[in-house]
């Protein structure tokens, strides 16, 4: 049957077919369950009930005005501070690893090496680390003669405990944003290099007017990353610390587990996921503004 149709007519039925089963997958787990989620947010369910309450705004007013609700985004603050300084050290290791460094090859694998191990298994990891009295950290900074701090509390101090959690994001990520950059900095052509070093132009000078110009759009990519996974941090906070202490690490996702899962508010927690999806869109649609604005 399909060879007594033309030739565009089966290029376009092709097509078609081609692109209607992700079309169709992608309507079926990611479009309907952000729309049944934002139907949710506008009731009472306790997720086993078939009777949902239609109550409104209530549950949008009560995140907004509970403050053990919306303030807990200040804890994510830290991540996204440390997540800044991630991406300038992994800016500086791929400039590094892309000269003719010896033994390159073997750095970059020991950089990006963190970011293939399991998020739970590096949060256990950094457990033993981190640990107040056995821990290789304190171990090690008694030997070093630092006597105050190897008794500190790394995990159970709530004033650091989201920027202790938010340096074990930095050690695995940091290798993933650095390779990103390495593929930017090797697609630069090594004329304007020589070029730039003819005309008399220092390392700093040739970083700053052509490195930088040329990964721009990369590093907004990767700001792009780092913005949103400080907001969606969960499995560090959550394997390590549990939230504690007295709260001082819970993220705003963790909040909304707990709200859904731990006190059955379903409801509450739809909305609350549909004010972090805003949020997230917010600040990213900032961040692109002033990097555009800044890149013009």
């Amino acid at each position: 049957m399909l060879s007594r149709l033309s030739f565009n007519t089966q290029k376009k039925l092709i097509i078609f077919l081609f692109v209607s089963v992700p079309l169709l997958l992608l309507l079926t787990f990611a479009y309907y369950p952000a729309l049944e989620l934002f139907r949710i947010s506008f009731t009472s369910w306790d997720g086993l009930s078939p009777d949902r309450t239609w109550i409104g705004w209530d549950n949008y007013k009560e995140v907004f005005s509970n403050s053990s609700i919306f303030g807990v985004f200040k804890h994510n603050l830290a991540y996204f501070v440390v997540g800044i300084v991630q991406n300038i050290l992994a800016i500086y290791f791929a400039v590094v690893l892309n000269s003719k460094l010896k033994g390159r090859n073997f750095f970059r694998l020991l950089l990006f090496l963190p970011y293939i191990l399991n998020g739970v298994a590096v949060a256990y990891l950094f457990g033993y680390v981190f640990d107040t009295t056995n821990g290789s950290l304190n171990y090690l900074l008694g030997q070093l003669g630092f006597g105050a701090l190897s008794e500190t509390s790394w995990l159970g101090n709530g004033s650091f405990v989201n920027y202790t959690l938010a340096s074990i994001g930095l050690w695995r990520f940091m290798g993933f944003n650095m390779v990103i950059y390495l593929a930017a900095l090797q697609s630069i052509p090594s004329d304007l290099y020589e070029a730039a070093s003819i005309d008399g132009a220092n390392g700093w000078k040739q970083f700053v007017h052509i490195t930088l110009p040329n990964i721009y759009k990369i590093i907004e990519l990767n700001l792009f990353l780092t913005v949103t996974g400080a907001l969606e941090v969960f499995d560090l906070p959550f394997v390590l610390t549990k939230g504690g202490p007295a709260g001082a690490s819970e993220t705003f996702v963790m909040k909304i587990i707990e709200t859904a899962f731990q006190f059955n508010n379903y409801g509450l927690a739809s909305a609350m996921s549909v004010v972090l999806l805003l949020f997230v869109v917010i600040v990213l649609s900032i961040q692109r503004f002033l990097l555009n604005r800044k890149g013009e």
